[in-house]
């Protein structure tokens, strides 16, 4: 094996995806989102990131990576020590609904499990950053 080829089976190891062959998605705002395993999925915080940002997050994994165009997603683990990354803090979610019964209220919280959003509605915090060339500052 040349000395070159080494080196590049090196670094593919070092940039292999995380354990158990879970790959991150970033959303527009580069927030993590692990799958935690049971259908569900943890957004990672990153730099400050409030709870639309990462509503925002939830939605677009719910809709590009799980394929769900319709229904709510759930606050399954409200936010605290992330599961899929030590030393951060995350909110984990879900597209099941929770057994026992939730407001189906807006809720814009991260913290109270069982809180939810239509997907529709969370995705619009995404357009919210969208600066058009006709926006006046």
């Amino acid at each position: 094996m040349s000395r070159l080829a080494a080196v590049c089976l090196v670094c593919a190891a070092f940039a292999a995806p995380p354990a158990l062959g879970q790959k991150s998605f970033f959303s527009d705002l580069n927030l993590p989102v692990n799958p935690v395993g049971q259908g569900q999925f943890e957004v990672v915080e990153k730099r400050g990131a409030g709870p639309r940002d990462i509503w925002c997050a939830a939605a677009r994994f719910a809709t590009e990576n799980l394929g769900v165009q319709r229904g709510r997603i759930y606050v399954a683990a409200a936010r605290g020590a992330a599961v899929s990354e030590v030393g951060r803090k995350g909110v984990t979610f879900t597209t099941r609904a929770p057994s026992k019964p939730v407001s189906t209220g807006v809720q814009i919280t991260t913290r109270v499990v069982g809180a939810s959003l239509p997907i529709n509605h969370a995705i619009q915090f995404c357009r919210d950053r969208i600066i058009e060339p006709s926006d006046r500052f």
